[in-house]
């Protein structure tokens, strides 16, 4: 009698923190700060700044959007640094050319990539994943676009900071490896699928049960988003001409964020829209 009532306890007390230590990966994203949709700043807020810099990172922080976008790879020396091309060629007005991985860190840091834009960014620098998670810890989550998976070393560094909860990370289902892996390594991670086409939604849901998924306007309408809110998936969408009307379409069809080249604007809209 005495040892069934213990059992019991047992049984109770277990089932009871289970949830709790698996409620980050099942469940977990912080509610939107602007109108019930997530706001993504696409390479950081970068109308009139360097993109992918710390300084258009901050602009998004200040705009109040939900995540920034950034680009992450890797240098010579082992190094992540948000650059959004293979090379850094784009960034310097090809005064300086080659791939990202062909320069260490410290070279890297010698370019200047904001004097393109206007003499006020000529400081700016390209940034490292660590200065990233720095500047975003406790303000901002970072919609991370895995241009380069080296997942064990990548998660090393965000559990460093403790922010697995604050990061989605964007890989494509083709890369079906890459998604279990930082599920395996880092259960409290947020992978963030793009399926592709409305067909691979059921696939993609069935191996590895995602809370979010990724697309592109080329691939969402109203039968896609049906599919997602069925799996109960949120998605977030990449916007292609970042026009009202396409906007309108976007959130009659129950989108749950856009990914944005304009979040002021759009930020103005999702609030007069509310």
């Amino acid at each position: 009698m005495q040892r069934s009532l213990l059992l019991r306890v047992f049984l109770f007390v277990f089932l009871s923190i289970l949830p709790l230590n698996n409620i980050s990966a099942q469940d977990y994203l912080p509610k939107p700060k602007s109108a019930n949709v997530y706001v993504v700043a696409h390479r950081g807020a970068h109308i009139g700044i360097p993109e992918n810099t710390l300084a258009a990172y901050k602009k998004a922080i200040e705009l109040g959007c939900d995540f920034v976008e950034i680009d992450l790879r890797k240098t010579k020396d082992g190094k992540f640094v948000s650059v959004h091309n293979s090379t850094i060629d784009a960034y310097t007005d090809g005064k300086v050319k080659g791939k990202v991985g062909d320069f260490t860190l410290a070279e890297l840091k010698q370019l200047n990539i904001g004097e393109r834009v206007g003499p006020e960014w000529v400081n700016e620098r390209i940034p490292t994943f660590e200065e990233i998670l720095q500047l975003c810890k406790g303000k901002i989550g970072i919609y991370l676009d895995l241009k380069e998976p080296d997942v064990k070393a990548q998660i090393d560094i965000i559990r460093k900071y403790g922010m697995e909860q604050d990061i989605i990370w964007y890989i494509p289902a083709s890369y079906m490896d890459v998604i279990k892996e930082v599920k395996k390594i880092c259960p409290k991670c947020i992978p963030m699928p793009d399926p592709g086409p409305k067909e691979n939604i059921k696939k993609v849901f069935d191996e590895v049960h995602p809370i979010v998924i990724a697309t592109d306007m080329g691939e969402l309408n109203s039968e896609y988003m049906s599919i997602a809110k069925e799996l109960k998936i949120r998605v977030i969408v990449d916007e292609d001409k970042g026009t009202e009307e396409e906007w309108d379409r976007i959130l009659n069809w129950g989108t749950d964020g856009i990914q944005t080249d304009n979040p002021a604007r759009l930020i103005k809209y999702l609030n007069k829209r509310n």
